[in-house]
């Protein structure tokens, strides 16, 4: 698949527009606001090409994927920031851990046992995020909401592993509809960063209801095809 460079250049800006005129309208600074680039099935040609329109954040689903587009990365030096956004396998965190800066899907113990293994290994203090259950989707991932409070302490035994903000997924429903489940995650970080300051970031919102993610307070958005376009798989 060919990626134009000026096809994605006029995505981005209008993105940037977006971005800015709803954090404007809630009082906010778009700065505040990382935008993670989801490159997942994306070549690295694609990586490269929103490398060269500046971003630095880009997220991966799948260990191996992200393992192989680190290495490549590193060879064409791009000195990027990778967040892992995906569901974790603990059998996979070797390939996490030592590329990213953030994991943002964590919500299981064993999943911040097996990074606390990994990142002592490499002498780092891994970011991470949990993920939190906040919609009816059965489906979805995460801690339930009143269990949050609870994996948070035992997150407190793991020297080698911060827990940094937290994270959701909206259904997949009009924007406006996500606005609940996005403002219950603001509302458990305020209520839970007085006991653990640490957190601060809300990693929320993608190409369908960044716009809302926005008003609600998220401080990393999960942007794939309004950067991209749709995505490309191999046959």
């Amino acid at each position: 698949m060919a990626y134009s460079i000026d096809e994605m250049r006029d995505r981005l800006q209008k993105l940037y527009e977006t971005i800015e005129y709803h954090a404007t309208k809630v009082g906010r600074r778009a700065e505040e606001i990382k935008l993670v680039a989801v490159s997942k099935t994306h070549s690295i040609d694609a990586i490269q090409i929103a490398y060269e329109l500046g971003l630095r954040y880009f997220g991966e689903n799948y260990a191996q994927e992200l393992r192989e587009k680190a290495s490549l990365a590193a060879q064409l030096r791009l000195n990027v920031e990778w967040h892992f956004i995906g569901r974790i396998q603990t059998n996979k965190v070797k390939y996490i851990v030592p590329v990213c800066e953030y994991i943002h899907s964590v919500w299981r113990v064993e999943e911040l046992e097996e990074i606390d293994r990994i990142a002592a290994k490499y002498g780092k203090v891994q970011k991470v995020l949990i993920e939190v259950h906040t919609s009816p989707e059965e489906s979805k991932a995460g801690v339930a909401p009143q269990e949050l409070e609870e994996l948070l302490e035992q997150a407190q035994r793991f020297p080698n592993v911060k827990v940094v903000g937290l994270m959701t997924m909206a259904p997949f429903v009009a924007p406006e509809e996500t606005r609940p489940y996005f403002r219950k995650l603001f509302e458990l970080r305020e209520r839970l960063r007085v006991k653990y300051p640490d957190l601060v970031e809300l990693s929320m919102g993608m190409t369908n209801d960044y716009t809302v993610a926005i008003e609600e307070g998220s401080t990393m958005l999960r942007i794939g095809t309004a950067i991209f376009g749709e995505r490309h798989v191999e046959k």
